[in-house]
């Protein structure tokens, strides 16, 4: 088999040396989903190829021949997430046997971004249902549409992580250059650090979230899966823009760089304040901590300082999600074709009952929950319960702590500190950390900042990752360029 490309760049590069050619490049790919996401290990983690993918491949090996490239994503291999409308042959089922026959009549805005910049959509990557917000206890990359995804580091044994835990095993195991999740609360970090990949949480509104399955407005967003941040950093490039039918995406309009490639610096840890709360690593095992010394350590011997700080937990749970799913879920099911079995909340409940052998195997407790709340957003509960989520993640939270000590970043252990960045709607980026031993268990890094501080924290990571070195294969996936 003809060995693949590490990065996105060296993809690109062998393309503009003629060593090869998009549609090589996707006919290797196949070959490879073939062999492991639908046979031999079975990862699983693929739920559509995209039927057009290799006339789209050759067209731009022809675009290439005669106009030259639109950009760095030209004639790219890109897995996005089933929860991500697009206007083709594909599917958007969110891993719901009840959308198993949706085909969306627009496509989201990133998918057109990315359509533009002369990326392939490989396909559709599988994920945990509804974006893991369907019920209490079903595993990460579970869906009744899609079966489990598995781990390449450990099928089996090691958990995925969720929910776009599809797009993250996908990009580990090679069978795409990179991949699109999404994230409502540590939906991207989750798998990401799961699968010793890197994933980045944009700042909410940095990316479109228009033709995107809904969980929850104030906290949704999509964000790029890769194996280098670099490829991150480009693929967030293409992915921000001002859309029209996304007021979120009007705020970030003054924030956007020219460029996040060019913030990438590999001293950018020299003199950073990078603080942590270590009551957030008592439930990694010792092994798990070990790694993250490590990656401390590492830190402290590229010039940077790591500070303690306090981060004060909110007492009480938030109504949030279950009013803002109820309210986004139902506007989405609304404008669905009428031949399709489900076009609310109610109804989905309802068909999921009727064919509870092949729905229900874990059960439906949130979407009941959700179903339980009005749908308005005018309620008290949820007006009071929003309010209290940004004060007590936004100014007595993040801000606070990155205010009191002057920090360049937080660090979390994989997406441990996923739920008050996913409230204030602020980023984090992810990179493997390492590996326990002896099991060999993946370990990510996590840092997190205020809003829009994207180009900082790709630079911090960078800079880690760089002083880091390479990421082991997965050991049971042969093939690889090591």
């Amino acid at each position: 088999m003809e060995a693949f490309f590490e990065s996105i760049s060296e993809m690109q590069q062998a393309m503009t040396n003629g060593q090869t050619s998009s549609k090589d490049i996707v006919i290797t790919l196949l070959e490879r989903i073939s062999r492991y996401d639908q046979s031999g290990i079975h990862i699983n983690s693929i739920l559509k190829i995209n039927p057009e993918a290799l006339p789209i491949a050759e067209a731009l090996d022809t675009e290439r021949d005669q106009q030259g490239t639109r950009g760095p994503l030209h004639g790219i291999p890109i897995i996005i997430k089933d929860n991500i409308d697009t206007n083709d042959k594909m599917h958007t089922s969110a891993g719901s046997v009840a959308l198993k026959d949706h085909y969306a009549s627009q496509e989201a805005f990133v998918v057109k971004q990315f359509r533009q910049a002369g990326a392939i959509i490989l396909g559709k990557a599988n994920l945990t249902e509804w974006a893991n917000f369907m019920t209490e206890g079903m595993p990460n990359g579970y869906s009744s549409r899609g079966g489990q995804v598995l781990n390449p580091y450990g099928p089996g044994a090691f958990d995925v992580g969720g929910s776009s835990s599809g797009s993250a095993a996908a990009v580990a195991s090679q069978f795409a250059a990179g991949g699109i999740g999404t994230e409502t609360s540590g939906s991207i970090l989750s798998p990401a650090s799961s699968n010793a990949v890197v994933g980045l949480k944009p700042t909410v509104g940095l990316i479109s979230r228009t033709g995107i399955i809904p969980i929850a407005h104030s906290q949704d967003t999509a964000g790029p899966i890769t194996r280098t941040v670099h490829d991150a950093a480009l693929l967030l490039e293409v992915l921000t823009g001002i859309d029209e039918s996304d007021p979120a995406t009007k705020i970030a309009e003054t924030k956007l760089p020219q460029d996040y490639t060019s913030s990438l610096h590999s001293n950018a840890l020299e003199d950073a304040r990078i603080g942590i709360d270590r009551s957030y690593l008592e439930s990694l095992s010792e092994e798990e901590n070990k790694v993250i010394d490590q990656a401390m350590q590492d830190i402290i011997q590229q010039g940077g300082e790591i500070i303690d700080v306090n981060i004060r937990e909110k007492t009480r749970d938030s109504s949030v999600l279950f009013h803002e799913f109820k309210n986004g879920l139902n506007a989405y099911l609304a404008d669905c074709s009428s031949h399709l079995p489900v076009h609310s909340l109610q109804e989905l409940i309802e068909f999921n009952n009727s064919h509870a052998d092949l729905t229900l195997k874990y059960g439906q407790t949130l979407l009941t929950a959700s179903e339980e709340k009005s749908g308005h957003l005018t309620e008290l509960e949820y007006i009071r319960d929003r309010l209290d989520d940004i004060k007590y993640s936004q100014e007595e939270g993040i801000d606070r702590v990155v205010k009191e000590h002057n920090l360049d970043a937080l660090l979390f252990a994989n997406n441990l500190g996923a739920g008050i960045a996913a409230m204030a709607g602020y980023p984090s980026i992810t990179v493997p950390a390492g590996f326990t031993a002896p099991e060999g268990k993946p370990v990510g890094l996590t840092l997190t900042s205020t809003a829009f501080q994207e180009s900082k924290l790709l630079s911090l990571a960078y800079a880690y990752e760089q002083a880091r070195g390479t990421t082991i294969h997965p050991p049971r996936l042969s093939g690889y360029v090591e």
